[in-house]
């Protein structure tokens, strides 16, 4: 078990600009789906990509190229220069303005090696690497839907971050405007993926409450938080999925270990013995949208698995007890999009109720493909999150777990006395399952 360290640099900003298509864009209004305009979604999310010096673009500029091929890429995704506004039923609409997106260029003194050799988050001043949206709660309405910054680095490398709108693409769709970007840059005239709106297919004709409010909660931290990540290399997860019964030894990496930070954090939080802890897996479902999704469309296709069990429960039980509430949600939710309709299903007729009681949200990043935007430079040495783990209620806490060599990294944001406790437990659960030699 391996855990990041943190250092300092310094960035220096020029002014930002706003980046417009590169050439004239209808403007129209389009509806987003119903997925899209959930309220859990209605926020700005950031990404960060790290890229190391190429030899072969000597004398080239960073900045240069992407921005140019961030305008052109607009052209294709325009929608995504547009600002969004709310109509009657809190239905949201996007107007295809060409305004822009912010764009900043920046400079540090830091060269890539002072990120250290395992590039995971949290990153030392994040906060300078990546921009910030004017507000970051509820509906954002009448403002750019990305804001994005490429900062140079000392040794030729540089940083690539985009704080975008979560309700215009999720994850996967992102990851598809990204691509596109990199191949305008390294000169092609059209993206090989054409983006397809088609919105009005994930339109929801019911709503369901299988998400509904909890009982009980954990008071809003007051005490320091800290975030630290934690590598499970592939032999530690081998080792937790021998000790697990034979019914679960086919469970996934992700599952294993969602179910064991789950407990173990459980246990460091100590909740009285009757709480309800929610486990909440936010999943990709295009695979289980029928008839299939277009492979252009960038919207949200998002799928939430919940688990409910009480803190004694979860704590007292061995960790297949976890393992399993955290399986049986997706063998759940999959029977379920094969007998219903799918965007019924990712529609949530309570969305207070994923803030309240004692919520883990994990969001597996781990196959999401960000740092496949290659510019020129190659695709990045990292991509992903620039902080891994938050608090957006005091109560409830959100996790991007992601992929480094052959393992999986988890973010643990914790207030420090808690995270002590939380790296003790999840020590004596490694050293319990002995790793296998021939690993």
């Amino acid at each position: 078990m391996e855990s990041n360290k943190r250092l300092t640099l310094s960035v220096t900003r020029k002014t930002p600009e706003l980046l417009c298509p590169a050439e004239s864009t209808p403007h129209e209004f389009k509806i987003l789906s119903d997925i899209d305009g959930q309220i859990f979604i209605r926020k700005y999310i950031k990404t960060i990509n790290f890229y190391k010096k190429n030899p072969f673009m000597e004398g080239k500029d960073p900045v240069k190229i992407i921005r140019e091929a961030i305008s052109k890429a607009l052209v294709f995704y325009y929608p995504l220069a547009g600002r969004l506004l709310e109509n009657t039923g809190r239905k949201l609409v996007v107007e295809c303005t060409g305004q822009g997106v912010v764009f900043v260029e920046a400079d540090t003194d830091a060269t890539l090696q002072h990120f250290g050799d395992a590039l995971y988050p949290p990153f030392p001043n994040s906060d300078e690497l990546t921009l910030d949206a004017p507000d970051n709660r509820g509906i954002i309405v009448d403002i750019p839907l990305m804001f994005i910054q490429v900062t140079r680095l000392k040794c030729g490398g540089f940083i690539f971050s985009n704080n975008f709108n979560h309700t215009m693409c999720d994850g996967v769709g992102l990851s598809k405007f990204l691509f596109a970007v990199g191949e305008l840059a390294r000169g092609a005239t059209f993206p090989s993926i054409r983006p397809v709106w088609d919105r009005h297919l994930l339109t929801s004709s019911i709503l369901h409450h299988e998400y509904g409010a909890g009982t009980g909660r954990i008071p809003a931290p007051t005490e320091q938080m800290v975030e630290r990540s934690f590598f499970f290399t592939s032999a530690e997860i081998s080792a937790l999925r021998r000790s697990l019964p034979p019914h679960l030894q086919r469970c996934s990496k992700f599952e294993i270990v969602a179910g064991c930070v789950w407990r173990c954090q459980t246990i460091a939080l100590s909740p009285k013995p009757y709480e309800e802890m929610k486990f909440i897996g936010v999943m990709d479902n295009r695979k289980n949208i029928k008839p299939p999704l277009l492979v252009g469309y960038y919207g949200n296709v998002l799928k939430l698995l919940v688990a409910v069990t009480t803190a004694g429960e979860l704590s007292n039980n061995p960790l297949y007890y976890a393992v399993e509430l955290v399986r049986s949600t997706k063998h759940e939710a999959e029977t379920a999009c094969e007998l219903s309709n799918s965007a019924d299903l990712m529609v949530i007729s309570d969305p207070l109720s994923l803030s309240v009681g004692n919520t883990y949200i994990v969001s597996n990043l781990t196959h999401l493909g960000l740092e496949r935007m290659d510019v020129g430079w190659g695709t990045a040495v990292y991509g992903g999150v620039p902080k891994g783990s938050y608090w957006p209620t005091g109560i409830s806490q959100v996790s991007w777990y992601l992929g480094f060599k052959d393992g999986i990294v988890v973010p643990v944001c914790l207030p420090l006395e808690s995270m002590k406790v939380f790296e003790k437990h999840l020590q004596a659960t490694i050293t319990a399952t002995p790793i296998s030699s021939s690993l």
